[in-house]
C-alpha cells in the first residue's frame, strides 16, 4: 500500500510514461474558539454602537465623549477642541486630568445618576465645567462637560456687587456717625469753627450716598426696562445742549472749556430721554473730574461711515487710562486710582449705566485713550431709519 509522498511510474504505452506522487490527505478544518468568536462579535456590536453615537454627538456644542473600560472610545469635536485631539483610546484619566472625576470615570461599579460634578481648572484655570456621566449600554458611558465659567462669573459679579454697594454706604456712614458723636460733645459743639467743618463733611457724606444710591436706583430701572424698546423720538443736539448750558450756568464752567462740534443736520434716535440725558451727564462728569485743569472737553456729534448708526463722543485731555483697565472700566465699582476716584466724588457706576443705557437703546459704548494725552468715551446709537420701531417690535410703551 502506497504511503503519502510516495512516487512511482506508470507505462502507459508507446514509450509515455507518467510520474505520479501520492498525496497526503488535506488536514481537517480547526473548529474556531467560542470565546474568541463571542469577542469577536462583542466588538463588532461595540464599533457599530460606538460609529451610531459617534453621528449623534458630534453636532453637540458641549464637549462629549464615550467611555468604555475606562478608555475614551469616542469624542465629538468640542470635546477634542477642549481636551486636544490625542484623547481618542486614551485613559479617561488623563484625558480628563481632575481628581473629582477619574475615580467615577474609571470604576466600573460607579453608579451614574447623571447628577453634575463641579470640575475646576478643566481647560484653562478660570473655567469651571459641569461633569455629568449617564450609563449606556454594554458598559458604555457618556460623559458631557458643560461650561459654567459665565455662570459663575455672574454670580460672583452679584455678590461683589452686593459687597461693594455696602461698603460704600457703610465708608460715609460710619464717618457721618463719628462726627455726629464729635459734636455730642459740648466743647467740640460750641466751637464753631469746629461745628461748621464737620458738618459740612457730614453733608459731603450724605451727599455721596445721595448720588450712590440714586445710580443703584438707576441701575436696577434700566435692567428691569432692558426689553423695551425706547419710543420717543430724539435729537440729540438738544440733550447736549442743555447738557452743557447746565455746566456754564450752574457749575461755574466756561464756554471754552465746553467744545461743542454738531453737523449741519443730525438724524434723530429713538430714545429714553431722562436716560439719554444721563448718558451726557455722565460722560460729561467724568470728563470734567479726569481731565486736567485747564483743558477743554470736547463734545462731537455725528453719524457713523455708514450713516446706520448716531456717535456721541465725549474726550478729555487728563491723564489718560492704561489699555490693561479699559475693557473693565464699565464693571460696576471697577476704578483705576482708587483713591483719587473717591476725593472727586465717584460712584463707580458711570460708565456701568452708560453702557446699559447704550445696549437698551440697541448701541454700544467704546473707549479709546492714551496714557498722558486724554480718554475719549464714545456711544452709539441706531439713527430712526435703521432702528425698529415700538410699533414694529410690538412694544408700545415708552
Amino acid at each position: 500500500m502506497s504511503q503519502p509522498g510516495q512516487q512511482f511510474i506508470v507505462y502507459i504505452g508507446t514509450g509515455a510514461i507518467a510520474l505520479f506522487t501520492v498525496l497526503r490527505d488535506p488536514p481537517a478544518p480547526t473548529l474556531p474558539d467560542p470565546a474568541s468568536l463571542e469577542r469577536q462579535r462583542q466588538q463588532i456590536l461595540h464599533q457599530g454602537r460606538t460609529e451610531s453615537y459617534q453621528d449623534i454627538i458630534n453636532p453637540i456644542t458641549d464637549p462629549i465623549l464615550l467611555v468604555r473600560n475606562a478608555r475614551v472610545a469616542a469624542a465629538n469635536p468640542a470635546a477634542a477642541k477642549v481636551l486636544g485631539d490625542h484623547i481618542l483610546g486614551e485613559d479617561v484619566r488623563i484625558a480628563i486630568r481632575h481628581p473629582a472625576a477619574a475615580d467615577r470615570l474609571a470604576n466600573p461599579d460607579a453608579k451614574h445618576t447623571g447628577a453634575p460634578i463641579l470640575l475646576v481648572g478643566v481647560g484653562s484655570a478660570d473655567q469651571r465645567w459641569e461633569l455629568r456621566i449617564h450609563a449606556l449600554q454594554d458598559g458604555l458611558k457618556l460623559v458631557q462637560l458643560s461650561d459654567r465659567s459665565s455662570h459663575y462669573a455672574a454670580e460672583k459679579m452679584r455678590t461683589d456687587f452686593v459687597a461693594n454697594a455696602s461698603h460704600e454706604l457703610r465708608t460715609p456712614l460710619a464717618a457721618i456717625k463719628g462726627f455726629l458723636e464729635t459734636l455730642e460733645d459740648p466743647k467740640a459743639g460750641k466751637d464753631d469753627a469746629t461745628r461748621t467743618r464737620f458738618l459740612k463733611i457730614m453733608y459731603d457724606e450724605a451727599d455721596r450716598m445721595q448720588r450712590l444710591i440714586e445710580d443703584l436706583m438707576s441701575l436696577s430701572r434700566i435692567e428691569a426696562e432692558k426689553f423695551e424698546l425706547p419710543s420717543e423720538k430724539i435729537n440729540l443736539r438738544d440733550l447736549v445742549e442743555e447738557a452743557r448750558d447746565f455746566y456754564i450756568n450752574s457749575r461755574g464752567k466756561k464756554e471754552k472749556e465746553i467744545q461743542v462740534a454738531f453737523p449741519a443736520d443730525i438724524p434723530l434716535i429713538y430714545g429714553d430721554r431722562a436716560q439719554l440725558a444721563q448718558v451726557v451727564n455722565n460722560l460729561l462728569s467724568n470728563a470734567f473730574k479726569y481731565g486736567k485743569k485747564g483743558t477743554p472737553v470736547r463734545i462731537n456729534v455725528a453719524p457713523n461711515r455708514t450713516a446706520t448708526m448716531l456717535k456721541l463722543s465725549i474726550s478729555d485731555e487728563g491723564d489718560g487710562i492704561a489699555p490693561e483697565h479699559i475693557p473693565r472700566l464699565s464693571e460696576r465699582f471697577y476704578r483705576v486710582d482708587k483713591g483719587r476716584s473717591k476725593s472727586i466724588g465717584g460712584t463707580g457706576l458711570g460708565l456701568a449705566i452708560v453702557k446699559h443705557i447704550s445696549e437698551r437703546h440697541g448701541g454700544r459704548m467704546e473707549i479709546a485713550s492714551e496714557v498722558g494725552k486724554g480718554t475719549t468715551v464714545s456711544v452709539l446709537l441706531p439713527v430712526v431709519n435703521n432702528a425698529p420701531s415700538p410699533r414694529e417690535s410690538g412694544n408700545t410703551t415708552s
